[in-house]
């Protein structure tokens, strides 16, 4: 017998008390019952996105809510700004083709965070763009994003700012109204510490305005059908109903937590996981705008990171993910959001210090966890 441990960035773990309630009989989602769990679950999202408008539920994996927002609020032909640092902006961008918007691509350095005054001389020369669309944090590079001062760029023109906040909401600060983000994303299995299979998005009065002129197709992911559902506690289209039973005791879980002590536990964990890749002489993917989601960490040369990755899930019992396009082979990747805490990064630490080992590299056992355990001590109020 071998215990697993999940420590990608997404699927994360998912709390036991979650797993029994979405173990219980299923119910049917047109009843009273239904009705009340699902009330619940919408109202307490509103304080994860730190908004007052309504924050939509799809049965779809967090992309579904990404072409949601370009088909709802755009038209053909409308020029759009792509901060493109990564495979999910490259996503926006794809999207964005998808359905006929001019694409203005601004390609950013993988590892590197968008430079806004970038994006400000972008919006300048264009004149008349109609969205920016950007990650709040991007899991292929483990970025984040300066949204806060993106929003400061949009918020007086006749522009969006649109955020895919699927390794974002829930992992650091993103207060959706107090930012002024137009649009936010986000997915069941990142900091919500489900199973994949809920999206969710959230529009401000300005978004709203954009869908009452928006002309493009769409069916299954339309935002106006499902507001008029949410109010009535229920969706269009048949609910993953297990999920949002789920979804409300994440929420009661978060909730009970709060918001800042989560923020707290995900800003040390990540901090201790950065600084004991560090101390093994490794080199941080993304050194100057780290995500609080994942830390991506190149391999010494020489080690192939395919087997790196494939031997510490098959051999030591340990999950973490390693890179795609360009990084594939190249790096990998810790979460340390949702259901994730000290002891998991403490394993996590120790399954890298011994692959390296496993792999010829020349690494002194236990100076990664030494230097992580200093910083998680903090979480229990002793310094060291």
């Amino acid at each position: 017998m071998k215990k697993r441990y999940l420590l990608a960035p997404g699927p994360t773990p998912v709390p036991p008390e979650v797993l029994l309630k979405m173990a219980e009989p299923i119910i049917h989602h047109r009843t009273p019952e239904f009705s009340q769990i699902f009330a619940e679950a919408k109202e307490w999202l509103k304080d994860v996105f730190q908004t007052r408008e309504d924050v939509l539920i799809l049965a779809s994996s967090g992309t579904g809510a990404m072409e949601g927002a370009v088909s709802n609020l755009f038209n053909e032909g409308d020029k759009v700004i792509v901060v493109n640092g990564g495979k999910f902006g490259e996503r926006w961008g794809k999207i964005s083709e998808a359905f006929g918007l001019d694409v203005k691509w601004l390609n950013v350095e993988w590892g590197k965070a968008v430079e806004v005054e970038a994006v400000k001389e972008l919006l300048d020369r264009e004149g008349d763009v109609k969205g920016v669309l950007v990650q709040a944090s991007e899991t292929s590079t483990t970025v984040a994003h300066p949204v806060k001062e993106l929003a400061e760029l949009t918020r007086d023109r006749d522009c969006i700012l649109v955020v895919d906040g699927i390794t974002g909401v829930g992992v650091f600060p993103i207060p959706m109204d107090e930012w002024g983000i137009d649009v936010l994303v986000a997915g069941s299995q990142k900091a919500f510490m489900l199973p994949p299979g809920l999206a969710f998005i959230a529009l401000s009065k300005k978004a709203w305005a954009f869908a009452e002129t928006s002309r493009l197709p769409r069916f299954y992911f339309d935002l106006k059908k499902e507001r008029k559902s949410l109010e009535k506690h229920t969706t269009a289209y048949t609910p993953a109903v297990s999920l949002i039973i789920g979804l409300r005791e994440v929420l009661r879980m978060m909730r009970e937590t709060g918001l800042e002590r989560i923020y707290e536990r995900n800003a040390r964990l990540a901090r201790a996981t950065r600084e004991a890749m560090k101390a093994l002489g490794l080199r941080l993917l993304a050194p100057e705008s780290p995500s609080n989601a994942a830390t991506g960490v190149w391999l010494p040369d020489g080690i192939d990171g395919g087997a790196f990755t494939k031997a510490l899930r098959d051999e030591f019992g340990v999950t973490v993910a390693g890179g795609q396009d360009q990084l594939k082979g190249k790096i990998f990747r810790i979460s340390h959001m949702g259901y994730i805490d000290t002891f998991d990064i403490i394993v996590a630490i120790s399954a890298v210090e011994m692959g390296l080992k496993k792999f010829g590299y020349p690494v002194s056992l236990g100076a990664g966890v030494a230097r992580a355990q200093e910083i998680l001590l903090e979480g229990y109020g002793v310094r060291v």
